[in-house]
Formats: C-alpha cells, sequence, structure tokens
C-alpha cells in the first residue's frame, strides 16, 4: 500500500451556478483555478502558513470538522496555504475551492480513499446546494439532485462542454456573500413563474446534453431569483442583455452575483466581452472581464 504523502497540492475550478433558472441544481465548471496546499504539522488546529481572513479560517475549519465527521477519522494537524485566481464573493464558487481543496487534502494525507461523488456530498452540506460543488469537484455541466424531504445530495449527471464554446465573465467590484443574498429572494413564488422557470432549466439542461448550444439563445429565463438579485448590481442585467445583442446565445447572473456571464462561440468571445464591460461602464461601474472555458476535469490532486 502507498504511504499517505506529507503534502499535498489541490486545484479546484472556478464555477457558476444556477445558468439561469437552474437554482440550486445546475452548476458549470470553468477554467480558472484556487491552489490548496496541505502539509502535516503538529497540534490540531489547522494552521496558515500566510495570513489569511477570518472568513477563509472558518472555512477551513468547517471542511476539516466535516471531513472528520464523513470519515470517523478526525483531521490531525495541518498547515495550509490558499492561492489563486477565483476572486471570492463574485459568484464564481470561490468558497468551494477553499472547501472541496480541504476535504480533498485531507483526504489525500490520512488514505481515505473517499469518492470525488463522497466529496461532493461533504462539501454540499457545508454549502447548503450542491451546484458548485459537483461542478468544482467533478467539473464539466453538472446536474445534481438532492433528497427532496431532507435536501441531502444524492447524485449528479455531467456532460462535457468542448472547446468552442466560450464563457465570458465579467465581474464588477462589489462583493456578495451567497448566504447574504437570499435574504432578497420571496418566501413564495406565483404559480406561473415556477412553471416558466422550470420549463427554462429543463430546456438548457437538454441543450448542454444535446451539445446543440445555438439553441440555447433567449432559453435561460428565470423567475426564481434573478429578478431579485440582479436590481441590486447597477448594470448587471443591461451587461447580459449587451452581451445577447453583440452575439452570445444566452446569459445569466453567476450564483448570487455579481459576476455575470454570457455563453458564446468562441469567435464572438471579444465582441461580447467589449459589450459586457461598456454595460458597466455605462452604469458607472469598473469591471473586469475573462473569456473562459469549461474545465472538463474537476478537481485534481498532485504533490
Amino acid at each position: 500500500m502507498k504511504p499517505a504523502p506529507d503534502s499535498v497540492a489541490v486545484r479546484v475550478p472556478a464555477s457558476t451556478s444556477n445558468c439561469g433558472a437552474g437554482f440550486d441544481t445546475l452548476g458549470l465548471a470553468l477554467g480558472l483555478y484556487n491552489r490548496v496546499t496541505l502539509s502535516r504539522a503538529q497540534g490540531l488546529e489547522p494552521l496558515p502558513e500566510r495570513p489569511a481572513d477570518a472568513r477563509a479560517q472558518e472555512m477551513v475549519r468547517e471542511a476539516a470538522r466535516a471531513f472528520g465527521a464523513a470519515t470517523g477519522k478526525p483531521a490531525q494537524g495541518f498547515r495550509y496555504r490558499i492561492e489563486g485566481e477565483v476572486p471570492p464573493a463574485r459568484g464564481l464558487g470561490s468558497s468551494v475551492t477553499v472547501l472541496a481543496g480541504i476535504v480533498a487534502g485531507l483526504d489525500a494525507l490520512h488514505g481515505t480513499a473517499l469518492s470525488r461523488q463522497g466529496q461532493v456530498g461533504i462539501v454540499s452540506a457545508l454549502e447548503g446546494h450542491p451546484d458548485n460543488a459537483s461542478a468544482g469537484i467533478l467539473g464539466g455541466f453538472c446536474v445534481s439532485r438532492c433528497d427532496p424531504s431532507s435536501g441531502a445530495y444524492l447524485d449528479t449527471k455531467r456532460f462535457e462542454v468542448p472547446s468552442h464554446v466560450a464563457f465570458v465573465v465579467v465581474s464588477p467590484p462589489v462583493e456578495l456573500m451567497t448566504k447574504e443574498s437570499r435574504g432578497a429572494l420571496p418566501a413564495t413564488l406565483p404559480f406561473f413563474d415556477a412553471v416558466r422557470s422550470v420549463n427554462s432549466a429543463a430546456y438548457i439542461v437538454a441543450a448542454f446534453a444535446t451539445g446543440d448550444y445555438p439553441s440555447l439563445r433567449h432559453a435561460t429565463g428565470d423567475f426564481i431569483h434573478e429578478p431579485f438579485r440582479l436590481p441590486g448590481i447597477p448594470g448587471a442585467g443591461a451587461a447580459i442583455a449587451s452581451g445577447i445583442s453583440a452575439g452570445a446565445w444566452t446569459g445569466w447572473l453567476s450564483g448570487s452575483g455579481s459576476s455575470v456571464l454570457c455563453v458564446c462561440e468562441k469567435g464572438l468571445s471579444g465582441k461580447v466581452l467589449a459589450a459586457m464591460t461598456g454595460a458597466f461602464a455605462s452604469a458607472g461601474l469598473t469591471s473586469e472581464g475573462r473569456v473562459l472555458f469549461a474545465d472538463n476535469a474537476g478537481l485534481s490532486v498532485g504533490s
């Protein structure tokens, strides 16, 4: 049996979730990454190798506790370092990169051989939903299922996304925590709005499953969360509309925001990016734009 390593590095991709109307269900991994490095250390508390903010430290402790509860092997002392490109609190799954990185890293250090689906289950319980967790760990376009009674994660079906499909992501300088943004959502929805969102979500899944991406045009109408979140982000709705006018097939609010995303042919990505950043500029906001592609591999573990 191969001995467990003394240190391990875990690379986790960013992700966009909801994908329009697929609230808490649909997620897609993107080629933007954070790296979490763990090494054995004395003591019982996780120790950051460099200064880390309080929220990141708390996520590390939560992930370590959840790993111990799931495996029956409480995490031993370890040092950790978090670095990378995924901006925090921008709707790109940054919290999953930390949580999944710690869980997968501890799995490697302790030799517990958790399955990828098992890791998704642990991280989904911490997040409260599986959309980013499944995408960040499994890669590709993911459709996740939860128990309708308990909400516990059950399974994910995933599809690979080809490299000619571009995801233009534009992030204004607005930080939004998912748990806080849920306060903007209504307690109930009109029946017809729920029906319209179900129809849209089912069609989006079919388009990704069959690879018929042009059919996404105007197909991602959402009536569950975007109408309540977009107004709080100046220029966000206009940025999506501008990207579509510039040739994108569709667009959506990434997670709870503040990033917005448009899906288009690779060759149109520059034009779409310029239109989206221009919309934020018209609203008086600078923004950071990226042309990304799907990550179909998901989380990876190395030394």
